[in-house]
């Protein structure tokens, strides 16, 4: 099972701030036996962020996303998703609720607004200061702050998924002394023969240079392993394992 991640503020793409939640969200997922599919860094510009959405929403891929649920006026997550979902933007009673409670003084004007969500919208608790994300048509809306987005993506992971009992799996090797060019016919016969596994070649530069191949998919992956290592040897490959 895969996911995809958004990742979503001008601050990260400007450089004032530094993402922390790519490398966070595919631990996460590994430890599920899941895999994150793709991640894409967005501006808070709601024509992008709508086109965006809805395309993974249409596609029914399973997306986190992170930033923009705020309620300053830079904040456009939540109407997007609504747009994207083609319902509308409604308060929702327990996010009021939770809001009201957590700032009894000073959740109005401004505050209440993140109650505002997509129409059928079902809410992630935030253990931080209790202003909940929210999630719709399993795409997952959290704050862009790692210290609230974090727990509240493994929240949804034990809350809406069973961790995955035949995760895929990954092995890889290194090739010394040889290029990519020289190893594109061994490449070609894996892909020929193992086509229901992803295979990649990595191509390391430095003091000492290698080629990093491996598998990644099924139970099929040590099958394939041993197969590309006899292919190796065949050729007279120098190859050791990492």
């Amino acid at each position: 099972m895969k996911f995809g991640l958004m990742v979503i503020g001008d601050e990260i793409l400007s450089g004032r701030r530094r993402d922390t939640h790519v490398d966070w969200f595919r631990k996460l997922l590994n430890d599920f036996g899941f895999s994150l599919g793709w991640v894409q860094i967005l501006p808070d510009d709601p024509r992008l962020l709508v086109r965006q959405l809805k395309q993974s929403m249409e596609a029914g891929e399973r997306v986190f996303s992170c930033g923009g649920i705020g309620a300053t006026p830079d904040d456009h997550t939540r109407q997007c998703a609504a747009e994207a979902a083609a319902v509308p933007l409604v308060r929702h009673p327990d996010a009021q609720a939770l809001i009201e409670k957590q700032f009894p003084d000073s959740a109005r004007p401004y505050r209440i607004r993140m109650a505002d969500l997509p129409a059928g919208s079902r809410l992630i608790p935030n253990p931080v200061n209790n202003v909940p994300g929210f999630s719709i048509n399993e795409h997952y809306f959290f704050p862009g702050f790692p210290d609230m987005a974090h727990p509240m993506g493994q929240w949804v992971l034990q809350q809406y998924y069973q961790p995955d009992s035949n995760p895929q799996r990954e092995l890889s090797l290194r090739v010394y002394g040889a290029s990519e060019n020289e190893l594109m016919p061994i490449l070609q016969k894996m892909v020929d023969d193992w086509p229901q596994l992803k295979l990649f070649s990595l191509p390391r530069m430095g003091a000492v240079s290698f080629v990093e191949l491996g598998f990644r998919g099924d139970e099929a992956v040590e099958q394939a392993f041993a197969a590309l290592q006899q292919e190796l040897q065949r050729a007279g490959m120098r190859f050791e394992l990492p």
